[in-house]
């Protein structure tokens, strides 16, 4: 009797193992979501749709993209992270919301201890833009324009807490010059407010059709490296700024604890996407390059540039 009480508990842990193995193995078996914290139609946003329209045939299950802009992106980020680690709920947590809001605000989430990362596809188009018609023909312009005219330059972001905000913040910083910020909810926004008129310096990803069609103008990159895009471009280091450019991929998470089964089956699925005709031409169409990095790359890049953000902000007095 003693040894049949004892092995009840046991059948019954053996049944509620089960199920969650099968639904493993099963998975997906419906639809997935896929948070976006930033508009809809903004380039931040048609990325991660291109490559979800694409993995969709290698799960077998739609993928319903989801936007939840707002905060510097922290909403939609907190959603992800927040989420059941089942694999249905995934996203793409921008870096303004991971490696840069952690240290300057309170947040539901920590990027590091919340967010599971699946992969990296793509890198995001940073850069300071103007109007077409604006009188600055470079960055240089923009910046001796600011010395001489304190507080009368206005520039967006999606927030003080923006990865785009932290470069323009450092240089004000050195070149001794003040701007008066306005944030926004997204790029396509920024974009809206720039040929409108009500602002007069766009930061962030940026419009490549507009700037195509000669309405912005480009003065600078805030990435790392050149782009075959734009070659008379420069980057920050051009101009004499040795800062840490601003972080701009654009990868897929989801919340801490899901699977490591089905964390393989959702990278695979990506990185098979990743070759799609569809995907490549219009990742292409965005002026976005492939940038690859899988779930243990990317895992490392986030810690690399958490603890190099947290002392840039230290230092800049924002943290």
């Amino acid at each position: 009797m003693s040894i049949f009480l004892f092995l009840i508990p046991l059948l019954f842990f053996a049944e509620s193992v089960h199920p969650q193995e099968e639904e493993i193995a099963k998975y997906p078996s419906r639809p997935i979501t896929f948070i976006t914290p930033l508009p809809a139609g903004s380039t931040g946003d048609l990325a991660p749709r291109l490559i979800c329209k694409e993995a969709e045939k290698f799960l077998g299950q739609p993928i319903v993209v989801v936007n939840k802009p707002g905060g510097g992106t922290t909403i939609g980020t907190a959603a992800i992270a927040a989420s059941k680690p089942d694999g249905y709920t995934i996203g793409y947590p921008p870096p303004s919301g991971t490696v840069v809001a952690t240290f300057m605000e309170k947040l539901p989430y920590h990027p590091l201890n919340d967010l599971q990362q699946i992969m990296q596809f793509t890198e995001a188009n940073f850069g300071v833009t103007v109007k077409a018609d604006s009188p600055f023909k470079s960055f240089k312009d923009l910046i001796a324009y600011a010395r001489q005219n304190p507080k009368k330059l206005t520039y967006a972001t999606k927030g003080v807490q923006d990865i785009a905000n932290i470069p323009m913040v450092q240089i004000a910083k050195k070149e001794g010059v003040q701007m008066n910020l306005m944030p926004f909810k997204g790029g396509s926004e920024i974009m809206a407010a720039l040929l409108g008129g009500h602002i007069d310096i766009g930061v962030g990803d940026f419009s490549y059709p507009l700037l195509e069609a000669g309405q912005v103008r480009l003065l600078v990159l805030l990435g790392e490296k050149h782009r075959t895009e734009y070659p008379q471009t420069p980057v920050l280091k051009d101009l004499g700024y040795d800062i840490l450019p601003a972080p701009i991929f654009i990868n897929i998470a989801g919340p801490k604890g899901i699977p490591e089964e089905i964390i393989k089956k959702l990278e695979e699925a990506f990185t098979k996407a990743m070759n799609e005709t569809a995907f490549i031409k219009g990742l292409k169409e965005l002026r976005f390059p492939i940038v690859y990095r899988n779930s243990r790359e990317m895992a490392d890049l986030m810690v690399t540039y958490y603890k190099a953000y947290g002392i840039i902000l230290k230092e800049m007095g924002l943290r």
